[in-house]
């Protein structure tokens, strides 16, 4: 039966009052976000699906794409530029490595390296690592990453259709007619600082089936689609959001140090914790850390994130984030309690494609066209101290004061109601005082947002 290291049924409670999960727009004008990341400094790169890649700098989206492979790639459905990974060594080598669907359908693992001119262009040619048939249009995977070990970490889905029709993700006899199918449903290591024969890629040694041949590359298998893996970037530990057939959603754990003995997640034996199909042998399958089903939550496809490992919220630290294609609002696993709430759903209509996290472990999320900041709004009197402002009155009908005695040169202001909905928004001068003036405003609490210098400060204030 399937091995069950720790099993967290999802209930609906709600996030308490310690902690007030806020959204605040970083950067619009964006299409079809589907990745996150950054290369070692305080610039985030885009992944659009359509075939681009854009920086934000300076809080700004840069005019100019990074990369552009929309000619190399189909943009249909779960096809696309999916994935972007920097190489751990970028500031002195400039490599980075991408996943996108070809024109034919099938997923391409490819090399790029940045213009030695200018930081903010990559050069326009790659070169083709890999080439994966798909056999059909969905289930591609789409993020890789670099783990704690050097190596580059490939999330392959089990080739689409519906419930897995040829085997794909529990099979491990390579086809001699297509024999790169070996490679769906699985997770794939390679070690690209070497080379292995005439590939442009080496096998790393401790890989579990590096002495057979066509399958050198895998790492794990029995997945059926991990659209969104993370490393938690302090301690190593691998997160896999693997999403599920029609029933169930489904969050991996793997500590580290990270095995080399060829795991097993479970698909399609398993949906989840769930049978799914009947499977002569199980033994050693691992089972989901967290799993919520679509009856229950309204879900339909979970989005990966990231455990939260930046400085500015402490009370988010030890939390893994995630979110659901189908549901505007937040899951918060409490990686010590084993326990999760939901956040209130969220102004808008967002369909979370993905998570980002800076070089400052602060965390971003977006639907698509706009990247948001993930914040706690309730942590936020010490921030403002610490730039020396006090608002007052707070409780108050409508009129507020920022008491600014050191001057700083506030950006911007902005007030938010609980589901991150912009109700007013201001361009200060640099005085002591601040006068806002928020009549109007319907009672209940709200966050005031202080930008300065490229960084956001939150202080919730109540309306009477």
């Amino acid at each position: 039966m399937k091995k069950i290291y720790s099993l967290l049924l999802l209930g609906w409670s709600c996030l308490s009052m310690a902690q007030i999960i806020s959204l605040q727009t970083y950067v619009t004008g964006l299409s079809g976000a589907v990745e996150i990341t950054h290369c070692g400094d305080t610039r985030l790169f885009v992944v659009q699906k359509g075939g681009q890649i854009r920086i934000i700098q300076n809080n700004a989206l840069v005019t100019t794409p990074f990369l552009d492979i929309s000619s190399l790639t189909v943009n249909s459905g779960e096809q696309g530029f999916l994935g972007l990974a920097f190489h751990p060594n970028y500031a002195t080598n400039g490599q980075f490595f991408v996943n996108y669907t070809d024109l034919a359908g099938d997923t391409v693992i490819a090399r790029y390296t940045v213009s030695s001119s200018n930081p903010n262009v990559a050069n326009p040619t790659g070169t083709i690592l890999m080439t994966i048939d798909q056999p059909y249009n969905n289930h591609n995977g789409g993020t890789l990453k670099f783990g704690p070990d050097g190596y580059l970490y490939i999330g392959m889905g089990d080739g689409g259709s519906g419930g897995d029709p040829q085997n794909f993700a529990q099979n491990l006899t390579v086809n001699a007619t297509t024999p790169s199918r070996i490679y769906l449903g699985k997770m794939l290591r390679l070690d690209v600082n070497t080379t292995a024969g005439s590939l442009n890629y080496g096998y790393p040694p401790t890989n579990p089936f590096i002495n057979e041949s066509g399958k050198q590359e895998i790492w794990a298998l029995g997945l059926r689609n991990p659209w969104k893996f993370s490393f938690n970037r302090l301690n190593g530990d691998l997160w896999i959001a693997d999403v599920g057939q029609n029933a169930v959603e489904e969050i991996n754990r793997i500590s580290t140090p990270l095995p080399n003995t060829g795991l097993n997640f479970g698909w399609k034996c398993f949906e989840g914790t769930a049978v799914y199909a009947s499977c002569s042998n199980t033994t050693g399958m691992i089972a989901p850390v967290a799993e919520y089903t679509h009856a229950a939550t309204g879900g339909c496809s979970i989005t990966g994130g990231y455990v939260y490992t930046g400085s500015l919220y402490p009370n988010m630290l030890n939390k893994y984030y995630f979110a659901d294609y189908c549901q505007n609002r937040m899951g918060i696993l409490d990686i010590a309690t084993g326990s999760i709430t939901y956040t209130p759903y969220f102004n808008g209509n967002n369909n979370f494609t993905t998570f980002g996290e800076d070089v400052n472990g602060e965390l971003y999320v977006t639907g698509g066209s706009t990247i948001f900041r993930i914040t706690d709004a309730s942590f936020n009197t010490a921030q403002f101290s610490a730039l020396g402002l006090a608002v007052a009155p707070n409780p108050t009908k409508g009129i507020v004061q920022i008491q600014n005695p050191k001057l700083v040169a506030i950006d911007h202001i902005q007030l938010t109601d609980l589901t991150g909905k912009t109700i007013a928004e201001h361009k200060p001068e640099t005085t002591s005082t601040i006068a806002l003036n928020f009549e109007g405003v319907a009672p209940g609490m709200y966050f005031l947002h202080i930008n300065q210098n490229g960084a956001t400060y939150t202080e919730k204030i109540l309306f009477e």
